[in-house]
């Protein structure tokens, strides 16, 4: 990782789901509807960047404090 803004690596569904805590099958379901965490296509897949991933981390954590 680099600094506290993350990476540009590409994260697959399934790692994406562990580090925020939920089940696949929600990040499958709702990737798209989700303004905070933007999702991609490349192909037929689906990615998150992982930079992305920490920061929505971060705002989720922000919430649960306030």
């Amino acid at each position: 990782m680099t600094g506290s803004g993350g990476s540009n690596r590409a994260l697959t569904i399934p790692e994406t789901a562990e580090r925020i805590g939920c089940a696949p099958s929600t990040l499958y379901h709702h990737w798209r509807g989700w303004a905070d965490l933007r999702g991609y296509k490349v192909g037929n897949l689906v990615r998150f960047r992982e930079r992305n991933v920490e920061t929505f981390i971060g705002q989720l954590e922000r919430r649960a404090r306030s």
